[in-house]
């Protein structure tokens, strides 16, 4: 996760954040307007401090943000970095579409091919 000149690569960050089953639903559900520590703790069978660390890790990666109104700290989504993440993503989509047109061509081949030998 060190990039070049010792910081955190952000991108491995995000990833590292997202691949937890538990902070993937807390962004679910903060994608639905943002919620207090004690509203994202109740669908889960974890302490609120277990919670806590999630949402740190989540924040750590910039993919939540946490506010303060009065005693309340409520989390919000941050969806930036998940731009970021698409953005990578669909460099290899492009890849692979490239490679399934190519392999389409070349079976279109075959059956023109095939095609031409029955008749």
């Amino acid at each position: 996760m060190v990039e070049k000149g010792g910081g955190v690569d952000r991108l491995s960050e995000v990833f590292g954040a997202l691949a937890d089953p538990t902070r993937r639903a807390i962004l679910a559900r903060l994608a639905e307007g943002e919620a207090t520590v004690n509203q994202l703790a109740e669908p889960f069978p974890i302490s609120l401090q277990a919670v806590s660390k999630h949402l740190k890790v989540l924040e750590r990666a910039g993919l939540i943000s946490r506010g303060k109104q009065a005693q309340w700290r409520p989390c919000r989504l941050d969806a930036g970095p998940l731009r970021e993440v698409a953005e990578w993503i669909a460099e290899y989509q492009r890849f692979w579409e490239q490679r399934y047109d190519a392999l389409g061509g070349y079976l279109r081949q075959i059956q023109e091919r095939d095609t031409r030998a029955e008749d």
